[in-house]
């Protein structure tokens, strides 16, 4: 019988290792981005009331749209949560062996921490905005999106206080 209730999500709040590498795939006329991301976890031992800090590191790759924003706004050191589903691929080395690899695939990028440099400008704030097809003001913590290039502009019209949740 098939399974049907299953899930294959990941969230992850880290630092990226390196810059984003950048690609373009002209037969699928689509950009690709990989970085790798930094998690911590602090682990505490009783015996010896001591704490040391435990990496660990995510491969993660992200497609079109996206990619171009991870291109233009993330660098090395920066903080970001990262929103996807793992996928496991098989490729060959440069030897002919057969390797394996799991990469989180990223459908949202939240940009978080602060800002580079302390001087940023609201015309940074709009170039991400517009990035995003987002109105003005929504600042560098907006979420990025796989399918943001086919949403509609954020419209603030038409409420959004607590009298609209349905429960």
């Amino acid at each position: 019988m098939r399974e049907i209730n299953s899930l294959n999500k990941v969230m992850l709040i880290g630092n990226l290792g390196g810059d984003p590498e950048m690609r373009y795939l002209p037969q699928q006329e689509r950009k690709v981005a990989r970085f790798n991301i930094a998690t911590k976890e602090r682990l505490f031992n009783p015996n010896t009331r001591e704490s040391s800090d435990r990496t660990e590191w995510h491969r993660v790759v992200v497609w079109g749209k996206l990619a171009e924003f991870c291109e233009k706004y993330l660098n090395k050191g920066r903080q970001i949560l990262v929103e996807g589903k793992l996928r496991t691929r098989d490729w060959q080395d440069k030897e002919g062996n057969k390797r394996r690899t799991t990469e989180v695939e990223a459908i949202n990028i939240v940009l978080l921490g602060r800002r580079e440099g302390s001087s940023a400008t609201s015309t940074d704030t709009t170039d991400l905005d517009e990035a995003h097809g987002r109105g003005a003001g929504r600042g560098a913590a907006a979420p990025a999106q796989a399918g943001d290039e086919d949403s509609a502009p954020f419209d603030d019209a038409g409420g959004g206080g607590d009298d609209d949740i349905p429960f």
